[in-house]
């Protein structure tokens, strides 16, 4: 973890954790990801703050800080990195559908899958036009077809 506004993010979470909500650690239900215990309330709130702390992140620095944040396999790091793209849907395009594949592929839960795709994916999409959103098109219906259950996921939802 490089950046400040990563290590602000995961040092806010951390600290915004509470015990009785981590009994879920490294369980099925959570896809084996490692949980501080942070509630959505804060998660938001974290990326909001962050975001005041860090104006103006141009495209990359915004795609770079999600790509951070979904690096460690924690819960709450991972749906940081959603709200982020969710909060800077404009900046997107749809290059940023690789990336976005990758988070898909290991996204392991629907509390993951189903926010990525229905608040980022899906209003990407919806504001792409031209060569880009038939490029886009074409990604998804490649999503239905492939063996990973989360893209297979992803692709239902749309």
């Amino acid at each position: 973890m490089d950046s400040a506004a990563a290590r602000f993010i995961d040092h806010t979470l951390r600290s915004e954790a509470s015990e009785w909500r981590t009994w879920a650690d490294g369980d099925a239900s959570v896809g084996g990801l490692s949980v501080y215990g942070a509630s959505i309330g804060a998660i938001r709130g974290t990326v909001r703050d962050a975001l005041r702390r860090h104006r103006d992140l141009p495209h990359d620095d915004i795609t770079a800080l999600a790509s951070e944040l979904w690096a460690v396999p924690v819960f709450e790091r991972r749906l940081a990195a959603i709200v982020l793209l969710q909060s800077e849907i404009g900046a997107l395009t749809g290059n940023d559908l690789t990336r976005i594949e990758g988070f898909l592929r290991d996204a392991r839960i629907p509390q993951l899958i189903e926010p990525l795709t229905l608040d980022v994916v899906q209003p990407l999409l919806r504001r792409l036009t031209g060569p880009e959103a038939d490029r886009a098109h074409r990604i998804v219906t490649r999503w239905a077809a492939s063996s990973v259950d989360g893209l297979r996921a992803a692709a239902a939802l749309l």
